[in-house]
């Protein structure tokens, strides 16, 4: 038998809320027990792990990632991809279908889901196109993308405009028992806006992305929720106005949920200008955990227009920043994400205009979540988990996100107060379009386990004994 017994850490599973010093015995990638006796269950060859000071929890699972293949592998692949997930902490990703061809049939499911076998080094789930080719002229074949195994359909990097074809999607969905997680932009009010319209794209001459551009798919969403009984999930929410639509959509009993990445709370549309004041717009030391390395000044600066800040949705102002904080707090949005896009460094090296949107994201998500999140006292570190773990799996059905007997041996180890700073050689992903390079960190994965194998660990903090 294959075995792993990690001792001495602090175990939180907030799928059945505990959270104390206990040890985790995993076998033939399943959990086995959890708690006192667990050592006292190890076969006598297992592998032992010293995991004392650390935070054992449930693999994290990432439900917004772009993987880049087929047809996109100068930006990423599916091996260099999950790599990045592991090293972030990620056990599971979820990857969106507008890759070339898209994943709008069967076979470009069970391509994705074979080279995930054999190259990936964590969980891969696969979603399948609302519409052919993206284009969102007419319905993909969603029962036959659901027997090839697809956990979600949605356009992601289009949103369909169509709003009669969009609820017949959600018809077919609730049909089918499959979540509709929609990128929510109204063409006809965004244009061909690259920021947030607001103060700074008209300081730097740059044609603005209106928050209603947003604001109005959601509020459609959420009609088509309730009109359908579909399970809606709003992407990558960064609009002040979202925040409340869904908060009182759910109040109403309405089955919408939503996801926020860490760019858009942890930065705002200033940063474009390469100002100082991006971090403090607010009034607020955003990393107060770290005071004295910014009175010291030791933060870095960027200069104007750097495309690495350009995403879709865009970064927007310290009001919307702030609202999607308090959406995560009182538990508005559900889930955390990163929405991670690589894009190749020729592409990201021209003019504003002409870039393209997204970020990576994989190996800064989980320290951005906590030095925004727990550090600022905003969550507790089981409430934060729970919007890594128990949320996305509940919204897709995943039999993840809970360290029970008998669960798939997924865990994450993670060192909360660890700081470190985010180096561009040091990352895994093929692509280096992330504006946290030069960073101070606080808040680290050390350790990924994957059905009770090691896909990453980091060997200077864990111990095996």
């Amino acid at each position: 038998m294959n075995s792993l017994l990690l001792t001495g850490g602090r175990v939180i599973d907030p799928a059945n809320r505990f959270d104390a010093s206990a040890d985790l015995l995993i076998v033939d990638g399943k959990v086995a027990a959890l708690g006192r006796d667990a050592a006292a269950q190890a076969p006598a060859d297992v592998e032992k792990m010293d995991v004392s000071g650390l935070v054992v929890c449930p693999g994290l699972i990432d439900l917004h990632v772009h993987l880049r293949e087929p047809g996109q592998t100068s930006k990423e692949t599916i091996a260099t991809g999950t790599a990045a997930a592991a090293r972030g902490g990620f056990t599971s990703v979820v990857c969106m279908p507008n890759t070339i061809p898209a994943i709008d049939n069967a076979g470009t499911v069970a391509l994705i889901r074979e080279r995930a076998a054999k190259q990936g080094v964590v969980n891969v789930f696969v979603t399948g196109a609302i519409t052919n080719g993206l284009a969102g002229e007419e319905l993909a074949p969603i029962g036959g993308l659901k027997r090839a195994g697809v956990v979600a359909i949605t356009d992601d990097g289009h949103c369909v405009q169509n709003n009669e074809l969009m609820r017949r999607a959600c018809e077919y969905a609730k049909m089918f028992d499959l979540p509709v997680m929609d990128h929510c932009q109204d063409y006809s009010l965004v244009t061909d806006g690259v920021m947030h319209e607001g103060y700074w794209s008209t300081a730097l001459g740059l044609r603005g992305w209106p928050s209603a551009g947003e604001e109005m798919i959601v509020a459609r969403n959420i009609l088509l929720a309730g009109l359908t009984g579909a399970r809606i999930h709003c992407q990558h929410l960064s609009a002040a106005g979202s925040v409340q639509l869904i908060r009182d959509a759910k109040k109403r009993g309405v089955p919408v949920s939503g996801e926020a990445c860490p760019h858009h709370f942890t930065l705002t549309d200033s940063a474009i200008s390469g100002s100082e004041k991006f971090w403090a717009e607010d009034g607020k030391n955003l990393f107060s955990t770290l005071n004295a390395q910014l009175s010291t000044r030791n933060y870095p600066e960027w200069p104007n227009y750097d495309t690495n800040f350009k995403m879709n949705p865009p970064l927007r102002s310290a009001r919307d920043r702030e609202a999607i904080l308090e959406g995560l707090a009182d538990g508005t949005i559900e889930i955390l994400c990163s929405d991670h896009a690589p894009h190749c460094d020729y592409e990201k090296e021209v003019e504003f205009d002409y870039a393209p949107f997204g970020i990576t994201g994989l190996e800064t998500g989980l320290a951005l979540s906590l030095m925004q999140l727990y550090h600022t006292k905003r969550l507790s570190l089981p409430d934060l988990i729970a919007k890594y773990t128990l949320a996305p799996a509940r919204l897709l059905r995943l039999p993840k996100g809970t360290l029970a007997p008998g669960a798939d041996g997924d865990v994450t180890i993670l060192d909360p107060d660890r700081e470190w700073s985010f180096d561009r050689n040091d990352t895994v992903s093929k692509s280096l379009n992330n504006p946290f390079y030069g960073w101070r960190l606080k808040g680290k994965a050390v350790g990924a386990i994957v059905g009770g194998k090691k896909a990453y660990v980091e060997q200077t903090e864990l111990a095996v004994v």
